[in-house]
């Protein structure tokens, strides 16, 4: 395998990619299966080979076992760590990732963390100065542990000069998917996704959150009322109309809402016109003063407000990110 490095453009001079799966005691099977099936699918392009500080069986968080071939500086083309439970001490984690340091100071062209597999990066020290990201219920720890991380928890894959990190468990499969698409094309990642049954694709810097989904209600009346929000977001959707909806009274449908989706229907509305909106953003071109009054917003500045409350980010900075993440 021979690569050159010219302003982050790769070229390749071999048809067959080494793409090598680091897993440790405790890791989660998932982040190994997803993308590993996923380099599976793409076809004899690649080929992989799941490594361990020690070699032979590793058991993962569930208690399954997988057989391994003991790490080395080997000519490796991608390096993709799995993630796994991330305890109160974190001495195991720092420790194999001393061990590992070694070889992540190899010329390896792509090395890649899936979900908490990013506290393993960090420790070592290749995430230093880089745009990085993990499962959101780890941001926060991971930030405070390594503040020269720049953490983004609210994207489902980074990648920064060759380092690339992602989210939990179907982030990985994304992650490994545009990897595939940067090697051998668009079609070929595509297909891969099509035999996956999953979507094509998520851009890595789309929401690891989708306000429908997070907020679950468990009766039907309160999911046509999220399903009637979604369809109708230029409309007023006062606390009186949604009851409606629920058929309700106000009182009631205020209490049983807030109960079956932890938030109140003003938070609801809000967070699904700013979910619509960022699509909107990532996906196409119109100007954000016609993205806010397609989804109901009065003005612009009440859009910004809402984007800010809700991701942390302004409009301008989610279409921003989006167009540089299209142009690698």
């Amino acid at each position: 395998m021979h690569w050159t490095d010219a302003n982050t453009t790769m070229t390749h001079t071999a048809l067959t990619y080494n793409i090598a799966f680091f897993i440790f005691p405790g890791f989660q099977i998932q982040d190994l299966s997803g993308p590993l099936a996923a380099f599976e699918v793409a076809g004899a392009s690649y080929k992989r080979l799941v490594v361990s500080i020690t070699g032979g069986l590793i058991k993962s968080s569930c208690g399954l076992e997988v057989m391994t071939t003991a790490i080395s500086p080997a000519d490796y083309d991608t390096l993709i760590i799995a993630g796994g439970n991330v305890p109160a001490d974190l001495s195991e984690l720092l420790a194999v990732a001393k061990q590992l340091a070694p070889v992540l100071r190899q010329d390896i062209r792509r090395i890649a963390s899936v979900c908490t597999g990013a506290f393993i990066l960090a420790a070592a020290g290749r995430l230093d100065g880089r745009k990085a990201t993990t499962h959101w219920k780890y941001t926060a720890q991971l930030q405070q542990l390594f503040p020269r991380v720049k953490v983004d928890g609210d994207r489902i894959y980074t990648r920064d000069r060759g380092v690339w990190t992602s989210a939990g468990v179907s982030a990985g499969i994304d992650m490994a998917l545009a990897m595939i698409e940067e090697d051998l094309g668009t079609e070929a990642s595509k297909t891969a996704a099509q035999m996956l049954v999953v979507y094509y694709r998520r851009p890595g810097g789309q929401s690891q959150f989708s306000a429908l989904a997070d907020m679950e209600p468990q009766s039907e009346r309160i999911r046509n009322v999220l399903a009637h929000i979604r369809h109708h977001l230029t409309d007023a959707l006062t606390v009186e109309t949604l009851a409606s909806v629920a058929c309700l009274s106000p009182r009631q449908f205020g209490r049983i809402f807030r109960a079956e989706t932890g938030c109140t229907p003003a938070k609801a509305v809000e967070r699904i016109r700013t979910e619509v909106a960022r699509q909107k953003l990532e996906q196409g071109n119109d100007p954000v003063e016609i993205i806010a009054r397609q989804v109901g917003y009065a003005d612009p500045e009440r859009m910004r407000r809402a984007f800010i409350r809700v991701t942390g980010l302004p409009p301008q900075s989610i279409r921003r990110m989006a167009a540089n993440e299209g142009s690698h």
